[in-house]
Formats: C-alpha cells, structure tokens, sequence
C-alpha cells in the first residue's frame, strides 16, 4: 500500500515537474526523494514537512544575505578595518547558521525518531550528489 502512495506522489510530482521552473523542479524531486527515503508516517509527515520547509526558507534567507554582503564588498580595495567588519559579520552569520541547525535538529527530535532524523541528513547529501552528477552529465552531453 505505500509503495502505491510513493508511485501516486512520484507520478503527481512528474505531472507538476513539467508546469514548473527548474528551481520548483528540483525543489519537488527533493521532496519526492526524501519522502520516499524517510518512510514517513502520515502523522509523522504532517509535522515533519512544516519544520523542513521552514529550516530550508530560513537558511535559504541567510545564505542570500551572506551572498549579498561578500557581493557588495569590494574585497581587493578593502581597508583593514573593513576587513575585520566583513570578517565579524560572516563569523555572526556562521553561528547564526549553526544555532539555526541546532534548533532544526531539537524540533526534529520532536516530531521523528533520532534514526530519521540520520536518514534524512544521508538522504539530503544522496540527493545533493545525483543532482550535481546529472548536471555534469547533461553538460558533458552538451559538449559533444
């Protein structure tokens, strides 16, 4: 019976994969991926994904603004002092990450067991991985 569930989401997800930008793309094969790694329960799942989506957008939000500080600097005409400014706001931003993290993991805790919560983190590097190797695939075949 879940492995119909997963088909259905796999073919719901195909079916919106093709109306969507490459960022909503990949966003939902992620979701499809981890869905099907973390076998989650329906009880599990209504709790899980609202604590994902909201860790992703926030550290989605730092990230964005880490870029658009180093961006703004010009880093080959920047004084000392500048340096040390920029260099304090990305330390500020680092632990900003990790408690970020921290807090993510607690309310994770909270909601699946310690092994999901394993899974998950192996499941998200595993997802990482193929998608950086169908890119290089596809530009590989782009080249020839």
């Amino acid at each position: 019976m879940k492995k119909g569930y997963i088909i259905l989401l796999i073919a719901l997800c195909s079916v919106n994969v093709f109306a969507q930008s490459k960022d909503e793309k990949i966003k939902t094969l992620k979701i499809a991926f981890i869905t099907e790694k973390l076998n989650l329960s329906k009880t599990e799942a209504q709790k899980f994904w609202p604590i994902y989506n909201a860790y992703e957008e926030d550290t989605n939000s730092l990230r964005n603004e880490m870029k658009a500080q180093r961006k703004s600097s010009d880093i080959d005409n920047l004084s000392e002092t500048e340096a040390n400014t920029l260099l304090n706001s990305m330390v500020q931003s680092n632990e900003k990450r990790l408690l970020l993290y921290n807090q993510y993991i607690n309310d994770l805790k909270k909601v699946i067991p310690a092994k999901k919560i394993i899974i998950l983190k192996k499941s998200e590097d595993d997802f990482r991985r193929k998608l950086f190797e169908e890119y290089k695939k596809r530009h590989q075949d782009d080249k020839r």
